[in-house]
């Protein structure tokens, strides 16, 4: 029905132009118009948009972390999974799969991916969080907080201004203030082990939070400074 919809538009959209195209131009344009009909596997009046190559395979497994805890993570599986297959060196997209794996309660899949992800990048603070997050849930405590204890001091120097491409970065400090949290948690031990699961899982959806507010800010400032 969707496709028929679409079908009817793009009919009357050629008919449209049938008048102001070159002969030889219309149907090399039909042409090109039905293959991207028959492509389309996603609802285009519904907003779902059908994504192509490992590109947008991985746009759609990271939007998922974007949305908070409201993310479907079944969906970032597939798609990074998808991703890792075709080229486990595509951006972050191990330690996006690590993050997922997380979030389903996959934890000792979780701790595997991570270091599969600090073997390709050893500087990985998300990684390193990840790991040191899934080492204390399947039982590993003593290791798990010798890597939180580096992961939390890596992400704080790394959270700054410029992190991730977006100069005012953190700007209301949530990150910072996250990190501080955990800091605190950790400083308690073993015994606080709930407290530190639950504050370095809040370092992680902070910067979550903070990215999705940059990405939809970012434009109205450069717009602002084109005015």
């Amino acid at each position: 029905m969707k496709h028929q919809k679409f079908g009817i538009i793009l009919n009357f959209a050629i008919c449209s132009l049938n008048f102001s195209l070159p002969g030889l131009l219309l149907p090399a344009l039909l042409l090109a118009l039905s293959g991207l009909l028959q492509a389309c596997s996603g609802d285009i009046f519904s907003g779902s948009l059908p994504r192509w190559g490992i590109g947008g395979r991985y746009n759609e497994g990271r939007e998922q972390f974007l949305r908070g805890r409201g993310g479907n993570m079944d969906t970032a599986v597939e798609a990074l999974q998808s991703v890792v297959k075709d080229d486990p060196t595509y951006k972050d997209s191990m330690t996006l799969l690590a993050r997922a794996y997380y979030r389903k309660g996959y934890f000792d899949a979780a701790r595997q991916v991570s270091q599969r992800a600090l073997l390709l990048n050893k500087d990985d603070e998300i990684a390193w969080l990840v790991l040191g997050l899934a080492q204390l849930r399947v039982g590993e405590d003593e290791p798990g907080m010798e890597t939180l204890g580096g992961a939390i001091t890596l992400a704080s120097k790394a959270s700054r201004g410029g992190y991730r491409n977006f100069p005012d970065w953190d700007s209301k400090a949530i990150v910072r203030t996250a990190v501080s949290r955990a800091v605190v948690a950790y400083k308690k031990g073993l015994e606080e082990k709930e407290g530190i699961l639950r504050a370095v899982e809040t370092i992680l959806l902070r910067m979550d939070d903070e990215e999705n507010f940059q990405r939809i800010n970012k434009p109205r400032v450069e717009q602002r400074g084109r005015e």
